[in-house]
């Protein structure tokens, strides 16, 4: 077989259909954000605005976060010299461990080297695990999950996407002393809607099933400390495993779940993508929990965000660019075509200094491509404009349909 051109066949398919991914080379610069250096292939460098980045707080450059790391690093080095099994476990983790059960109302937290592989982790060892275990999951959960979920082997049954009814069904279908699982996100990060919680929970409740919400962007987001969607509805002391990550709000790496004590020492245990994996740096640990404490205290940070998303959707209204209508942070500008997404990307980072990647399938289904903007605290009012006068050059110049304006 000539390996080289199976390889060559299935990229020139994607590119065909114009789902080939282009990494753009883009150097963030600290203090400036969303100020960043873009590296062209010829080695040249531009300035550019980055409108689809998931440090949505802008965390990644808090001072409070550098410092700690900086010190951490200085005091501690580099790496975590191993698995947390062996020889990783650095008094960091420790600390960044019960600043996550604070801030959750839990027991305990265990962290994980992303928020893929907690997820992938957690799931699939409580599924394997528990016995005669059946998965519930929402039709739209992450990669991730499902991963999980499928590597456990447990029988998994899919519910309509933030459909209650139809979960309540099949779980009425179930034996009753079957251990139940029911796995679901709180904000949707592609469509930014956000699952009705309470009423899962209320199902849930109902037939014994084990509740597993993640919660990777609303963490930092809502609620009064930066719980997520589910402390802002008062409602994390009725979920049994909140997972999260330090990726997103918190603006540096890895991932993470509270729960009970012992359901924490349960994956602990067996979870080989714990067991298995070289732990966090212990600076990339301090900086996690700095940011943590900083947002559980201060709302300037969130209060300018929902700000910033309500003014790039009124702009977007008065242009009549479309865009999704939800209650989160997470806007998405609907397209519906691969290649006049992946067009529109192209022209606004080389004609306006506007970085916005197109969001193609399989990530959302065919003829609902989108671009996925993400404002933060830092964008100003000035590079609103400047987004929304951009879009609607290209919705011209594609001639793509604009929603009607408000009467």
């Amino acid at each position: 077989m000539d390996y080289e051109a199976q390889f060559a066949e299935a990229l020139d398919g994607l590119r065909e259909a114009g789902n080939y991914r282009v990494f753009a080379d883009i150097e963030r610069q600290a203090g400036q954000f969303p100020r960043a250096k873009r590296w062209t292939e010829d080695g040249q460098v531009d300035d550019v605005t980055v409108w689809c980045s998931n440090d949505y707080l802008g965390m990644g450059q808090h001072p409070k976060v550098l410092d700690a790391m900086h010190e951490t690093l200085d005091r501690c080095g580099a790496g975590a010299g191993g698995t947390r099994n062996i020889a990783g476990t650095n008094h960091q983790h420790v600390l960044l461990e019960a600043e996550l059960a604070d801030l959750h109302g839990k027991e305990a937290a265990l962290i994980f080297t992303s928020g893929y592989v907690s997820n992938w982790a957690a799931l699939s060892t409580l599924a394997a695990r528990l016995p005669d275990c059946v998965v519930l999951s929402d039709a739209l959960n992450h990669a991730s999950m499902i991963e999980g979920i499928r590597h456990s082997r447990a029988e998994c049954q899919r519910w309509r996407h933030n459909d209650v009814a139809h979960l309540d069904e099949l779980l009425s279908q179930i034996a009753p002393g079957r251990a139940k699982l029911v796995a679901f996100e709180s904000v949707y990060s592609m469509d930014g809607d956000i699952a009705p919680i309470a009423e899962i929970l209320d199902v849930c409740e109902r037939h014994g099933a084990l509740t597993y919400i993640d919660e990777v962007h609303g963490v930092g987001l809502y609620g009064p400390r930066g719980g997520g969607v589910a402390e802002e509805l008062g409602l994390m002391d009725r979920i049994d495993v909140i997972e999260g990550t330090l990726g997103k709000a918190f603006g540096v790496m890895g991932g993470y779940i509270a729960a009970s004590k012992n359901l924490c020492d349960f994956v602990r245990s067996f979870a080989s993508g714990f067991i298995f994996s070289t732990a966090l740096p212990p600076a990339i640990a301090a900086g996690a929990a700095a940011s943590i404490r900083h947002l559980k205290e201060s709302q300037i940070e969130r209060v300018r965000h929902q700000n910033r998303v309500k003014i790039v959707r009124q702009r977007l209204d008065a242009m009549g660019i479309p865009h999704l209508p939800n209650p989160s942070h997470i806007i998405p500008v609907m397209v519906g075509n691969a290649h006049h997404a992946k067009m529109i990307s192209d022209w606004l980072l080389a004609n306006h200094g506007i970085y916005v990647q197109p969001i193609n399938y399989p990530t959302v289904p065919k003829g609902t491509e989108r671009l996925r903007i993400t404002p933060s605290p830092v964008h100003t009012d000035g590079d609103i404009d400047r987004l929304v006068e951009a879009l609607s050059e290209c919705w011209s110049m594609c001639e793509l349909v604009r929603k009607p304006l408000a009467a």
